[in-house]
């Protein structure tokens, strides 16, 4: 019999397993025994019976000292009568152990289903993700540990056997003079004499310098450790940050560059940018026009699930990073845009509400300005937010990133904004949740530099020569301010007009 079964204690002799136990009575009952309980109307109203269990004193109300009647839902707990209509609990949904029981274990039910769909998805499969990690640490730290020891032996052994090749030549040295000191007979010194000045010409030319001896041999050592040291340091550095990565994914992920496939498709471009050939670079040339350009972000792939892509930014000027409707990327002002925007050196988001989402924004306290966005035809309206953090001082600004990383994802609805600060360093400022939907929007990744609108193909700019004369540059050429006369490059009196200095402000790595 198992040793967990519960016999019944009614039972004198040959005790048979227990079918039923009361609560009030307190006893557990064989079949036999528990034909009264269920033929006696009173017994079988007042006494509740339960599958055979090991009372071990717990029946009974520690409070009142009654009989255990019913389950509070909300405490969890098991409760008497006095509990259930005059106490604390009393307000609280009430449950018979037997209704509990079956509703609690349909719930249970429930929550395994969610469970085993969650344990049993590969995508977010734990112990997977922590096996897959251990191989690849694994693997990359004895990788690590195999080139450090190599390096160290190769290092180690040619030292000492340079130290060891200049000591025993001191050795013989001495030991020769010591012999040659100590012979009396002359002829058998002078035989030796020879022999001794060898060995001491040898030890003279011994180099006692620390490390190796200067030769062909060092350089070709000092050249491999250089070599292999180079690609030790970087083993080193990206297994750091795998361990970084590993226990504490959401702040360290390596920053992998952008495929190859993402490019700048400029929509407005002011005629002091350009465009590297590779289209991942934006220029500037100041003396040209102002920074200013609207440039959208392409692949010629098809992501799956996200989007990402990093981006440096501007240190003097404005600008605007996230997604945009396609249709209105000439101007934002005209359709949907989720953004993060420095602007009069501030931090801000840019988000596409409703105005019932507005409603509730507003009603939750948060502070939005609306930045008087017209409202579209779909009834849609752009809001816009400081972004601030909890200083040493309370509320702070969110200072200039100078790098930011967009990862947009798609079944989420969701568009994060990361400041990377190193290799493997990434801080979170902002995840917002795209309340259009992109099925009704065609959003594309998007980056604006400069002010909307700001264009500097009718501003003349002027320079003025050391002889005196002032110059104005149309865009094509210089003009003199007071004869009226152009050039090409150079000032009447000969000097060279003002460079044209150009700078990248903007890149997608």
């Amino acid at each position: 019999m198992d040793p967990q079964t519960i016999l019944c204690d009614m039972c004198t002799e040959d005790r048979k397993p227990a079918k039923k136990t009361c609560m009030k009575c307190e006893i557990s009952m064989c079949v036999q025994h528990l034909q009264a309980h269920l033929t006696t109307p009173v017994l079988l109203q007042t006494h509740p019976l339960t599958e055979p269990m090991d009372l071990c004193g717990n029946t009974k109300c520690s409070q009142h000292g009654k009989l255990l009647e019913y389950y509070c839902l909300d405490d969890m707990t098991c409760v008497c009568v006095s509990c259930a209509i005059e106490d604390q609990h009393r307000l609280h949904n009430m449950k018979t152990f037997s209704t509990a029981h079956k509703e609690l274990l349909e719930k249970l039910k429930a929550e395994q289903l969610i469970l085993q769909e969650k344990t049993d998805d590969e995508n977010v499969s734990l112990e997977k993700w922590e096996k897959s990690e251990r191989e690849k640490l694994g693997r990359c730290s004895v990788s690590l540990i195999e080139a450090v020891t190599n390096l160290r032996d190769i290092s180690l052994t040619s030292v000492q056997s340079s130290v060891s090749a200049r000591m025993v030549s001191l050795k013989t040295s001495k030991s020769s003079m010591e012999a040659a000191q100590k012979e009396k007979d002359t002829f058998r010194f002078l035989q030796m004499y020879s022999q001794v000045h060898q060995d001491v010409e040898k030890a003279k030319a011994v180099d006692l310098r620390k490390g190796l001896e200067p030769g062909s041999h060092r350089d070709k050592l000092v050249e491999e450790i250089r070599q292999n040291g180079e690609k030790m340091v970087k083993q080193a550095f990206q297994f750091w940050g795998s361990l970084l990565t590993l226990v504490d994914p959401e702040h360290h992920q390596e920053l992998v560059p952008t495929g190859s496939d993402l490019i700048f498709k400029p929509q407005s471009l002011d005629p002091g940018m350009s465009l590297s050939k590779d289209k991942r670079k934006v220029f500037h040339n100041s003396w040209l026009g102002q920074c200013c350009a609207t440039l959208l972000i392409c692949s010629t792939k098809t992501a799956s699930s996200y989007q990402r892509w990093v981006v440096s930014l501007p240190v003097e000027s404005d600008w605007t990073i996230g997604l945009c409707e396609k249709t209105s990327a000439k101007n934002l002002k005209d359709g949907a845009v989720y953004g993060l925007c420095w602007e009069d050196k501030q931090l801000r988001n840019l988000i596409t509400e409703t105005d019932e989402d507005s409603q509730l924004s507003s009603s939750q306290g948060l502070k939005v300005q609306n930045t008087g966005t017209a409202k579209t035809a779909t009834q849609f309206n752009t809001t816009s937010a400081l972004i601030t953090y909890q200083g040493e001082n309370g509320e702070e600004p969110v200072p200039r990133p100078e790098k930011v990383e967009v990862l947009w994802n798609f079944p989420a609805s969701t568009l994060s904004f990361f400041r990377r600060t190193g290799q493997h360093q990434r801080e979170e400022i902002i995840t917002m949740k795209l309340k259009v939907s992109v099925n009704n929007w065609d959003l594309v990744p998007f980056v604006q530099l400069g002010k909307e609108n700001i264009h500097s193909t009718t501003q003349q700019q002027q320079w003025k020569c050391s002889c005196g004369k002032v110059y104005s540059w149309d865009g094509n050429r210089y003009r003199d301010n007071r004869s009226g006369s152009y050039y090409q490059g150079c000032c009447s009196c000969g000097k060279v007009l003002r460079p044209h200095i150009t700078e990248m402000v903007c890149e997608l790595y």
